[in-house]
């Protein structure tokens, strides 16, 4: 059985990945900063429920350490969608805050979960970006989430080199503008989004490493 585990799983395009990869057989860990949340979400789509807050070295090493072999991690947990602020006065202190979720929690997950991937005959991390940090088409606004997903953007393209040897397939997805808690009502469905990143969680052996995504199609980097 393909073992998953999903950050922020517990709403949104993680919940929704969560029951789509339930629903395609893969045993799915759940994972959010709070048990009862976690709990709650994982019964909905039939996942088992992991405490795990990603700025917590002490939660990562927890979760390590219970888990064997892993086939893919869906590194999905972000905050700060800051539309208020701008690059040229922007509150540093947001941008950090927002980096330590965006960035250095998947970054410290991914390293604490490496043995556990390369044991896994067909080991996937995707990390969920978004066209916001498309440097190609890139404006203002957003300063903290943008910067955060860039260098997440960057660390893709780093350890989809690094772990090619391997056979982990690393990819960057965007699921778009989806109607979430984050992304706010008009979006599209949550399932569309959810499915773009179970796109790039279930791709072949032959499939692409160190790509940026919507749908199964390229973004310009």
């Amino acid at each position: 059985m393909t073992t998953t585990l999903v950050t922020g799983g517990n709403r949104g395009i993680g919940r929704e990945v969560c029951r789509q990869l339930a629903e395609r057989g893969h045993e799915v860990l759940l994972a959010a900063r709070s048990f009862d949340a976690a709990e709650r979400a994982a019964k909905e789509v039939g996942a088992t429920p992991v405490r795990l807050d990603v700025t917590s070295a002490e939660d990562i090493a927890r979760a390590a350490a219970g888990i064997d072999r892993l086939d893919v991690l869906v590194n999905n947990a972000a905050i700060t969608y800051d539309t208020w602020q701008r690059a040229s006065d922007a509150d540093l202190s947001v941008v950090r805050e927002a980096a330590e979720t965006n960035l250095y929690g998947p970054w410290r997950l991914t390293q604490a979960l490496l043995p556990a991937l390369r044991r896994s005959p067909h080991g996937r991390i995707v990390n969920v970006s978004s066209e916001v940090a498309s440097l190609t088409n890139m404006g203002g606004g957003t300063p903290a989430y943008t910067a955060s997903k860039v260098a997440l953007n960057a660390l893709t393209r780093m350890l989809s080199a690094e772990l090619r040897a391997n056979g982990v397939l690393v990819n960057a997805v965007c699921p778009g503008w989806v109607a979430t808690d984050m992304g706010g009502p008009g979006g599209r469905p949550v399932a569309d989004g959810a499915a773009s990143v179970v796109w790039a969680a279930t791709l072949p052996d032959n499939g692409p490493t160190g790509g940026f995504f919507r749908d199964g199609r390229p973004l310009p980097w």
